[in-house]
């Protein structure tokens, strides 16, 4: 059994890794641009924790980036250059982040849909094969040898609701056994 770390301690190490990532980031001089290896932790977040694990890392990206490019001595003509330089990345760590939880919660959503279609589909499976039925009462027997009346067997097991009436054949009968099948004119006849 695989059990998952607890959502804290993921994000802690992760973080942990982004910081490493910086300090490489910086002993490697502002020459050698690191930019896109910081995609790893913002989509390790995103994947594993959600859009706003994601959003907080990317924007700690952002700062770890802008930090180690300063300590490895990078130079801007203006403090625009710098600005500007660090909302590039910003944006484009904040749309990796928001697609990769977007992709992860769409993979999500068609696990479970493929997880209700499953079952959807073995009901139909249950409901399409042979079903002991009793003859006189007509509740059914399940798999357990229960006996359930048929509206709650297929009702459970379907999305079926059940009104009940009467076909023609025994509506007449009914009316038949009532003594209300013959018209009204000769029972009043008959009557008086």
């Amino acid at each position: 059994m695989v059990t998952r770390l607890p959502r804290w301690f993921t994000f802690l190490l992760i973080l942990i890794f982004t910081i490493g990532l910086g300090v490489v980031d910086n002993l490697t001089g502002y020459e050698f641009h690191f930019f896109v290896f910081y995609f790893m932790p913002i989509s390790l977040a995103a994947w594993l924790l959600g859009l706003a694990p994601g959003i907080i890392l990317a924007v700690l990206c952002t700062l770890i980036w802008f930090i180690a490019g300063t300590l490895a001595g990078a130079e801007y003509p203006s403090h625009i250059h710098a600005v500007w330089n660090s909302m590039v990345r910003m944006t484009t760590f904040l749309v990796i982040a928001f697609y990769v939880a977007k992709i992860r919660a769409m993979i999500d959503r068609e696990r479970t849909i493929n997880t209700e279609l499953r079952k959807a589909l073995s009901e139909i499976k249950v409901l399409g094969t042979l079903l002991p039925i009793c003859a006189e009462c007509k509740k059914i027997r399940d798999e357990r040898g229960i006996w359930h009346p048929m509206e709650a067997y297929i009702g459970q097991r379907s999305n079926t609701q059940f009104s009940h009436g009467y076909c023609p054949e025994c509506y007449k009968r009914a009316m038949k056994e009532a003594g209300l099948d013959e018209p009204s004119h000769e029972r009043e006849a008959a009557r008086h």
